[in-house]
């Protein structure tokens, strides 16, 4: 459980550019992984790395986890963290959605259930739809359970991958 006035996050995190300093996008999230903790996140999990195609007009493959993290940062404050974090390792806002990108870092999930502003939805609109962020996220928190649809993030990447037509 999070720690007296911290809020416990998860994190989807992402790369498909190799990196001048890091490497290859994999050695990116791990560098990633390591400024978060630098910034004074808690690190309580972190999932391993996969590998998923790309969505949109990039043609490199991706290298995806995600992370678990507590903070006593609102939403806005680590939003506004993660975009700073993204900037210094290159990253350029603006431009064609779904491009390539040295790193995507995006707030899934809090502890404090569903949250909206002008800049920012929790959870994060399209997650229940991607196994690139269900994987590793059910790997590091099976239990934890979207607070919208009330199945846990385990639950959700069964549906997900499951083979056959979903039912109605």
């Amino acid at each position: 459980m999070p720690t007296a006035n911290a809020h416990r996050y998860l994190i989807a995190l992402g790369s498909n550019v190799r990196h001048p300093r890091h490497g290859r996008p994999q050695d990116v999230l791990s560098a990633a992984l390591e400024r978060l903790g630098g910034e004074g996140l808690k690190i309580a999990a972190s999932a391993p790395a996969i590998a998923s195609d790309p969505i949109g007009p990039s043609i490199r493959r991706y290298a995806n986890s995600a992370v678990i993290v507590e903070t006593p940062l609102d939403p806005s404050a680590l939003l506004a963290l993660l975009k700073r974090i993204e900037r210094e390792f290159g990253r350029r806002p603006g431009g064609q959605r779904w491009r390539a990108r040295v790193l995507d870092l995006d707030i899934v999930l809090w502890s404090g259930g569903p949250y909206v502003d002008r800049t920012l939805t929790i959870p994060h609109r399209l997650f229940r739809e991607r196994d690139f962020v269900l994987r590793p996220a059910s790997a590091i928190a099976p239990q934890w359970r979207d607070p919208v649809s009330g199945l846990t993030l385990r639950q959700l990447h069964a549906r997900l991958t499951r083979r056959g037509p979903l039912p109605r």
